[in-house]
């Protein structure tokens, strides 16, 4: 079981919104041990959408799904989980009195604006729509809820109602995973270093620390920074299980002393 994230809206691909629940997604597992192990963006199209959910439900991973479950005509979502799953939608019980709740409170005593069988009042109702058999997620911002079925958690695609629907569903569904996983990473900045001189001692720390991986993100550098990092430069490092970490960082922090290159550990 991994994590996954899917990000759904034209405005992310058109550029008019820059998606920020990737970075939030990946904070949030990092404190509980997790790890993030991919993310998807897709647009306001029902078939792609429809399609991307029937791959990740057949699928063993949790996934967070951001995005689109409104009630306006751009808002799919909902839809295509139910299709996805072959289910009918149907107004789920406890959002509807969420919904209903959030009405009187915005109606500020108002009678006419209070009424449940004004259209607009009506019309929201169909964002408590659901999938058969899904569960509520509920939201702090304004009780109108998201909706979980089996690992699949749907939310909308505002941050503040997001974020804190996510950590729900983290601390509520899979607080058996957290720190299941002692993984640790130590790095340190190799300086003027062509990656493919360095690959094979890269290679060698790997098959010496099974359960290690080694990464390297070179860097063009940036001359505006006007410190080290503004030279050419390769984050190099390794990860795994806490305890191979260390001889496996000695062993390649040595390897590129040896090399001559020049190094600034982090």
């Amino acid at each position: 079981m991994g994590f996954g994230l899917i990000v759904i809206g034209d405005e992310i691909l058109s550029g008019r919104r820059e998606d920020k629940h990737m970075r939030r997604a990946i904070e949030l597992l990092g404190e509980r041990g997790l790890a993030l192990d991919w993310a998807e963006y897709v647009g306001d199209e029902r078939g792609r959408i429809t399609a991307t959910l029937r791959r990740t439900f057949a699928g063993p991973d949790v996934v967070f799904c951001t995005g689109g479950i409104g009630a306006t005509p751009d808002d799919h979502t909902r839809q295509c989980a139910a299709a996805a799953l072959g289910v009918d939608l149907a107004l789920h019980p406890e959002a509807r009195e969420q919904i209903a709740l959030r009405i009187a409170e915005t109606a500020n005593g108002d009678p006419v604006k209070a009424d449940l069988n004004a259209p607009e009042n009506q019309h929201r109702f169909k964002m408590g729509e659901f999938p058969v058999g899904a569960r509520i997620i509920p939201n702090s911002y304004n009780r109108i809820p998201g909706f979980s079925v089996a690992d699949h958690h749907f939310m909308p695609g505002f941050p503040v109602m997001a974020w804190p629907m996510m950590e729900w569903v983290l601390d509520h569904y899979y607080t058996h995973l957290f720190h299941l996983d002692a993984e640790q990473s130590r790095a340190f900045y190799v300086f003027e270093a062509p990656e493919s001189t360095l690959t094979p001692l890269m290679e060698q720390v790997e098959a010496s620390f099974p359960g290690i991986r080694v990464f390297s993100l070179p860097s063009v550098g940036d001359v505006t920074r006007g410190d080290r990092l503004g030279r050419r430069h390769i984050d190099l490092g390794v990860k795994g299980p806490a305890d191979l970490v260390p001889p496996a960082y000695a062993m390649l922090l040595e390897g590129v002393r040896a090399m001559g290159f020049e190094i600034v550990e982090q």
